[in-house]
C-alpha cells in the first residue's frame, strides 16, 4: 500500500499489542462480522417499520421525543449535575477521536429515538429528517424516487447529525459545498429547553451559521431540513489515469473538474461527481461522473457495473486498474455508486482483514462486509485503541485547491501513506465568519476552481498505516506536524479525528468569534462542553472542563458589564 523505501528512522521495539493487532482478523471474522451482520439486519427491520408509518404518525412520535428531551434538560440541577451530553456510548461514534469527556461526571440525555425520516417534500425539494438517520437509510428511500440529498457521504453508517455537527463531504461537494451547506433549517433544543427552528434569514440566523462544526455544543439537534436534487438511475463514470510527479498529479486532478478558463458554473464543463485516488508518488486515477438515464446506460456497447454486489472487487482496487488498461467508462447504478466505499471502508478493510480483497473471501464471506466500525471499537480495548492512535492515521486535510500538490508532497515526505483520497469542495463566502471560512481576498486571485462566492478546497484523505510503521520503524509527531502545516496554510482538520492541538492552536485553525457569541447568547456555556474540550485528545476531568467553562462565563459577564 505504501511506497516502501530504505529505512530512515530507528527501529521500533515490538510488543504484545503488535501481536494482537496482527492477528486481530480472527476476532473480526468470528465475532465482529457476524454481530455486524445481525446488527445491520435489525436496524434495517427498524427502518422498514418506520417507513411503513405515515408522515403524520412519525411527526407525532417526533414531537413526543422532543418533549422528553426538553423535560430531561429542565430536570438538570447545574450545581449538582455535570455538563450535558448524549447518552450514546463512546464506542458507538464512527469518529476515531477519544470520547474521554464522557468519563468525567456528566448529565446524559437520550437521543436514540431520533432516527426517522419525517418527510420527503417533493414540491419544496426538502427532506426533513432526524439526526440519527444515516446515509444508507435515506438513499434507500429517495433514490427510487429519482431524488437524492445534494451531498451523500459515502459510508452507509454516517448520520445526518454527525455530518452537520461535524463534517461531511462527497464527490458532489465541488458544486454544493459540505453536507452542512445543503441544510436549509435546523430544529434545535437549547440549553434552557426552548425548541427553535433556525434558518439563514430568521431571528436565529446566527445559530444557523454556528451549528456546523460545533460538535453538538450549542444545543441538541433534533431535526434538519435538507436540500434534495433530481437524479437519474445511473452514474456514467469515467476513470482517467495520470502518471507524473505529485505536482503533476495534482494538476491532473484539478483539470478533471475545474475549467482553466474559470467557467466553474457551466454544467457542460463541470461533472456531477469528482473523486481522485493517488496510489503512489507517480500514479493516480481521477474519476468524473455524470447522472445517466436507464435508457442511456442500457444502450448497446455500454458497460454496466454493479459494484454493490458482495463478490465484486473492492472499488479502490477496481479503479486502480485504469493505470494499466487506460481510460475507460462504465455505468454504475446510482445508489451503488453513492456507497461504493462502504464494503471495504475505503482501503481500511485491507488492514482489518489482510485477505479480505481476495476472490475466495469476497465470494464466501463478502456479504458480511463491512464490519461495523462501532463494534470494531467496542472490541479493541484501550491498549489497541492507543496503538491505533499512535501507529495508524485516519485524518482528512482540508486544503485550498491550489495547495493540493504541496499537501501531497507533505504527506509523502512525513507519512508515506498510499492510497490518498482526493475530493473537492466549495467553501462559501457567507454573511458571517463561521468556524471554517475561505482565505481572505481569495476572489482577487482568480485561481482555478474559485468563483466570486466560493473558494475551492480539497479533502486530502489520509487513511492507512504509515510507511515507517509498515517497516517497523519509529513513527511519532506526524499529527502535530500535520496540524502545524494546516494552520500555516489556512487549512482545516475535521474534528472526528485524533487531534493533538492545544487550545491556542485550535482557535488559530478555526474562527471562534461567532461560535463563542452564540454559546453565550443561547446559554450553552455552563451547560454544554466547549468544542475544543470535546475534541481534544486525552481525558477531560470534570475539574478541567468546569474551570474552562467558568473562565468563559466570567468573560461573558465582563463583556455584559
Amino acid at each position: 500500500m505504501s511506497d516502501l523505501r530504505a529505512p530512515l528512522r530507528p527501529k521500533r521495539k515490538k510488543s504484545l499489542v503488535d501481536f494482537l493487532v496482527q492477528f486481530r482478523w480472527i476476532l473480526v471474522i468470528f465475532v465482529v462480522l457476524p454481530f455486524s451482520a445481525l446488527y445491520y439486519f435489525l436496524i434495517y427491520i427498524g427502518d422498514v417499520r418506520s417507513e411503513m408509518k405515515s408522515y403524520k404518525q412519525r411527526q407525532k412520535e417526533h414531537d413526543e421525543s422532543v418533549k422528553k428531551v426538553v423535560k430531561r434538560l429542565k430536570q438538570r440541577d447545574p450545581k449538582k449535575d455535570g455538563l450535558v451530553c448524549t447518552a450514546r456510548k463512546p464506542w458507538v461514534a464512527v469518529g476515531m477521536r477519544n470520547v474521554d469527556y464522557k468519563r468525567a461526571r456528566h448529565y446524559e440525555v437520550d437521543l436514540s429515538a431520533f432516527r426517522n425520516i419525517l418527510e420527503i417534500d417533493k414540491e419544496r425539494m426538502i427532506a426533513r429528517v432526524e439526526p440519527l438517520v444515516n446515509m444508507g437509510q435515506i438513499t434507500r428511500v429517495t433514490v427510487p424516487m429519482n431524488l437524492s440529498l445534494a451531498v451523500v457521504a459515502e459510508l452507509d453508517d454516517l448520520t445526518v447529525g454527525g455530518l452537520i455537527n461535524g463534517y461531511g463531504i462527497e464527490g458532489s461537494s465541488h458544486i454544493y459545498g459540505l453536507f452542512s451547506d445543503t441544510v436549509v433549517a435546523f430544529e434545535i433544543v437549547l440549553a434552557d429547553g426552548r425548541v427553535v427552528r433556525a434558518t439563514k434569514d430568521n431571528e436565529y440566523s446566527d445559530l444557523f451559521y454556528a451549528i456546523p462544526w460545533s460538535q453538538g455544543t450549542l444545543g441538541f439537534l433534533v431535526a434538519a431540513e435538507i436540500k434534495l436534487i433530481p437524479i437519474k438511475e445511473y452514474m456514467r463514470l469515467t476513470y482517467t489515469p495520470v502518471v507524473g510527479n505529485l505536482k503533476e498529479l495534482a494538476q491532473g486532478y484539478m483539470d478533471s473538474f475545474a475549467p482553466r478558463d474559470g467557467d466553474q458554473d457551466n454544467p457542460a464543463k463541470v461533472p456531477d461527481f469528482v473523486e481522485g485516488m493517488v496510489y503512489s508518488p507517480t500514479e493516480g486515477v481521477f474519476m468524473t461522473g455524470r447522472y445517466a438515464s436507464k435508457e442511456e446506460a442500457k444502450k448497446k456497447g455500454n458497460k454496466i457495473n454493479n459494484v454493490g454486489w458482495w463478490f465484486k472487487p473492492w472499488f479502490y482496487q477496481h479503479a486502480q486498474a485504469a493505470i494499466k488498461k487506460g481510460e475507460f467508462v462504465e455505468y454504475i447504478p446510482t445508489r451503488e455508486y453513492y456507497h461504493r466505499h462502504t464494503r471495504c471502508l475505503y482501503w481500511e478493510g485491507k488492514l482489518i482483514l489482510p485477505f479480505g480483497d481476495q476472490f475466495w473471501f469476497r465470494f464466501l464471506l463478502g456479504w458480511l462486509m463491512p464490519p461495523k466500525v462501532s463494534l470494531l471499537k467496542a472490541t479493541q480495548g484501550e491498549a489497541i485503541r492507543n496503538y491505533y492512535h499512535e501507529m495508524h492515521v485516519i485524518q482528512d486535510m482540508l486544503v485550498p485547491l491550489y495547495k493540493v500538490g504541496d499537501a501531497l508532497e507533505w504527506v509523502d515526505r512525513e507519512m508515506e501513506i498510499y492510497p490518498l483520497w482526493l475530493c473537492p469542495h466549495r467553501l462559501f463566502k457567507l454573511p458571517v465568519m463561521t468556524m471554517v471560512y475561505p482565505e481572505p481576498g481569495f476572489k482577487q486571485h482568480h485561481r482555478q476552481g474559485d468563483t466570486n462566492y466560493a473558494q475551492m478546497f480539497t479533502d486530502v484523505g489520509v487513511y492507512y498505516a504509515p510507511g515507517p510503521v509498515l517497516r517497523g520503524e519509529v513513527f511519532d509527531e506526524a499529527v502535530r506536524k500535520m496540524e502545524k502545516w494546516l494552520i500555516e496554510n489556512h487549512s482545516f482538520q475535521p474534528q472526528y479525528a485524533v487531534s493533538e492541538l492545544n487550545e491556542k492552536d485550535f482557535w488559530r485553525m478555526f474562527y471562534a468569534d461567532l461560535y463563542e457569541h452564540v454559546r453565550r447568547k443561547y446559554g450553552a456555556v455552563g451547560t454544554f462542553m466547549s468544542v475544543y474540550y470535546k475534541s481534544k485528545k486525552g481525558r477531560k476531568t470534570e475539574k478541567e472542563v468546569q474551570e474552562a467553562e467558568q473562565a468563559h462565563l466570567e468573560t461573558a459577564y465582563a463583556e455584559a458589564d
